[in-house]
């Protein structure tokens, strides 16, 4: 497909099929998309104009042309494969229990087995003719020629032969005779055909992720804002907005979009978009970002960006660019199919053409011609990846761990740096008191109730880790909020503030203050009765699993990174806690610089794993060799994820990667068998040794034993 779209006229495309799609590159006065379209359709693939964003910000819940048709892909494979089963079932039945094979069972089980090879079959048959036509061996070509090959000689058999006469039973004969024109392979063609598509099912739907977390993440701006024009306010729709209008936000609502405050005082809660979990304050001349959230005050907003120069829009042309970059992932099965299905053929028409120059006739010639497409029919090969993925991932279920396909679990296998994001991965994201400093003549006691008092009347982060640390504390009276400085109000009489240090004097808790900040504490000023009473210390607190996590990933051949928006005092700290290199810390990091980081460590020559939460970790997930979401972070994050951890638990992580590693290896363990007993079995099937009816049999035997490997994985615990 790339080769065709690349000889049109003025087109440069790049083809990336791990997601799906076609970046193109074209001259817009030599051809048009329509064409663009046309010449992919010529090509036996069906597309689409993705283009997910649009001027109405109503139409962002409407799915894609491309989402719909993948999701009537998967409907359709879902009741294909729910009738293969029912009919095929009694094809098995009829065929392996003699004591149910009545008078023309086999005319019945023929009915029922069209039936599946035929609509059943279809869109395997469909991709392989595709194939064909361009060249291309795939598992697709393998699961036509091998239930072709059965279908056709059971067909044949029952007319010319003596499979089709009244009294027919099947016979178990080891070896190949003379005569074998009385066994039939329906159960092959229904079995096979009913377990391929239910790993194609589960396939389909685990595509299609990178769009869903667009939607998600351009869902999150506002939809509409509160224009301000000659002091009246009019409610117009966000796509209305132009650069330097101005417009109202009140506590609790969106900013419409990026701009510059004119008037007005608050808190805004940047945390959807940064990951960090305490406010901004901003005040006129500050700068806000579309989507965040005003807190307190009321502020007036002049339009600085809008539409898709937004830094939301922007952290969505990053997710996208992020997974378009993602190197397609050639399955094994596929890489080797180029080679075995022509051998295969070209062993069976060997076969054919040997036997009949012996003079063995043309049944022994084409029991073994058959005998060999029906022992390297891949259905082993075919269940490998699936089932090991299909129980792989049910086990992660049950352990919180959601894995999202099989190039996943080749991405674990290679990775050897685990970048980490701070706040909500490594740490709470929940403020807390840390330290507190009480001034000589000041017991600490008062000191947190005295602070708690005044701060129990602001709704900040900060003010709310003080009460929840002093709960008892008493009443205030005569409340007030100075911007930008603090609160203060009168308690049992003393008049205490509570508050940034500004340009006060600390006196003897200098240090302690300097102290706090070199840790990564915020550190709170109390005065009581205008006396310096002592200092309070918030911090972001770690999480009581995360430096056993660290431990565990470093065991599992990581080097861990931290990645954060916060200071850098606050992110060493965190990193010294936990076990982490201080080289090894990246402090200060913005969201669009976040993907910066991770593609200067892929370009250092590294495999890198992204742990993250926040929107603003989105793009870097979707860059990472591999992504993994905290299940409590948001769900653009999880949907730009290869792996969601349902717990807030770092350890989680780790997890992961163990039980994606052993699921990994188990596919290769499966793909190993699947082919080696072609290897032994295929000459004995050429040779004429081997009855169709046991390569039948060696053929569910493999089968049999790839789904009992993979079920190991059901026992599987993390270490």
């Amino acid at each position: 497909m790339e080769r065709n779209l690349n000889k049109v006229e003025g087109v440069n495309a790049t083809v990336n099929y791990a997601t799906e799609s076609a970046s193109v590159e074209y001259d817009s006065s030599l051809t048009a998309p329509e064409d663009l379209i046309k010449v992919i359709q010529g090509a036996g693939y069906d597309a689409y104009d993705a283009n997910p964003r649009t001027e109405d910000a109503d139409s962002l819940d409407d799915a894609s042309p491309a989402d719909v048709a993948r999701e009537e892909e998967a409907a359709q494979l879902k009741r294909l494969t729910i009738m293969s089963a029912v009919l095929s079932v009694p094809i098995m039945a009829l065929s392996m229990i003699p004591a149910l094979q009545f008078d023309y069972w086999q005319w019945v089980s023929a009915i029922l087995a069209t039936i599946v090879f035929i609509n059943g079959g279809a869109p395997f048959h469909k991709a392989t003719w595709t194939n064909l036509k361009h060249g291309s061996f795939t598992m697709d070509t393998l699961i036509t020629m091998g239930t072709s090959a059965a279908y056709f000689w059971s067909l044949y058999v029952m007319i010319f032969g003596n499979a089709g006469e009244p009294g027919m039973r099947m016979h178990m004969e080891f070896f190949s005779n003379d005569a074998q024109m009385d066994h039939i392979y329906l159960e092959s063609v229904g079995m096979v055909i009913t377990f391929l598509l239910l790993g194609r099912y589960f396939e389909v739907k685990a595509k299609g992720q990178s769009s869903e977390a667009l939607r998600t993440l351009l869902n999150m701006g506002a939809k509409d804002a509160s224009l301000l024009v000659d002091g009246s306010e009019t409610r117009i729709s966000i796509s209305q907005l132009a650069i330097g209008d101005v417009f109202v936000v009140r506590p609790g609502e969106k900013i419409a979009t990026d701009g510059k405050v004119v008037e007005g005082f608050s808190a805004v809660d940047e945390s959807m978009l940064t990951g960090e979990s305490v406010p901004v304050e901003v005040q006129e001349g500050s700068t806000v970002t579309g989507a965040s959230i005003n807190t307190s005050g009321k502020l007036v907003v002049r339009a600085t960006r809008v539409g898709s120069d937004t830094t939301l829009s922007q952290m969505a042309k990053l997710v996208t660019e992020a997974q378009s970059s993602k190197a397609p992932v050639q399955r094994l099965v596929d890489r080797i199919a180029q080679i075995f299905v022509p051998a295969v053929v070209l062993i069976a028409i060997a076969a054919l053409v040997g036997h009949m120059l012996l003079s063995q006739g043309l049944a022994p010639a084409f029991v073994a011609a058959v005998s060999v497409l029906i022992i390297a029919c891949p259905c082993a090969m075919g269940l490998a990846t699936p089932t090991a993925i299909l129980v792989g991932t049910g086990r992660g279920a049950q352990l919180g761990l959601l894995i999202k396909g099989p190039e996943i679990l080749e991405s674990t296998k290679k990775v050897d740096t685990v970048v980490l994001d701070k706040t909500g991965t490594v740490t709470t994201g929940v403020m807390s008191v840390t330290h507190v400093a009480a001034a000589e003549g000041t017991a600490e006691q008062q000191l947190l109730n005295y602070a708690a008092a005044v701060e129990s009347g602001s709704e900040h982060p900060i003010a709310k880790a003080i009460v929840a640390h002093a709960p008892d504390h008493p009443a205030a009276h005569d409340f007030q909020s100075e911007a930008g400085m603090g609160v203060s109000g009168t308690v049992e009489g003393h008049r205490v503030s509570v508050g940034r240090a500004g340009d006060k004097d600390l006196g003897a808790l200098a240090d302690a203050f300097a102290a706090a900040e070199a840790d990564g504490g915020t550190p709170i000023v109390v005065h009581i009765d205008d006396q310096l009473a002592g200092i309070i210390t918030v911090r972001d607190t770690i999480k009581d699993t995360s430096t056993a996590a660290i431990a565990q990933l470093q065991e599992l051949g990581l080097t861990p990174y931290l990645l954060t928006g916060d200071n850098p005092g606050a992110a060493r700290a965190v990193a010294r806690e936990v076990g982490i290199a201080s080289e090894h810390v990246f402090a200060g990091v913005m969201p669009e610089d976040k993907v910066s980081k991770v593609r200067e460590l892929q370009e250092a020559g590294l495999t890198v794993a992204m742990v993250g939460d926040g929107v603003n970790d989105a793009a870097a997930l979707a860059q990472a060799d591999l992504g993994l979401a905290m299940g409590a972070g948001t769900d653009v994050a999880i949907e730009a994820s290869d792996i969601t951890l349902m717990n807030s638990d770092l350890r989680s992580a780790a997890h992961a990667i163990q039980l994606s590693r052993k699921t990994f290896s188990t596919i290769k363990g499966n793909l190993f068998w699947a082919f080696a007993y072609n290897v032994v079995l295929i000459p004995v099937a050429a040779a004429g040794f081997l009855n169709p009816l046991f390569a039948g049999l060696a053929m569910a035997f493999s089968s049999v034993f790839v789904v009992g490997n993979s079920l190991r994985l059901r026992s599987f615990q993390a270490t």
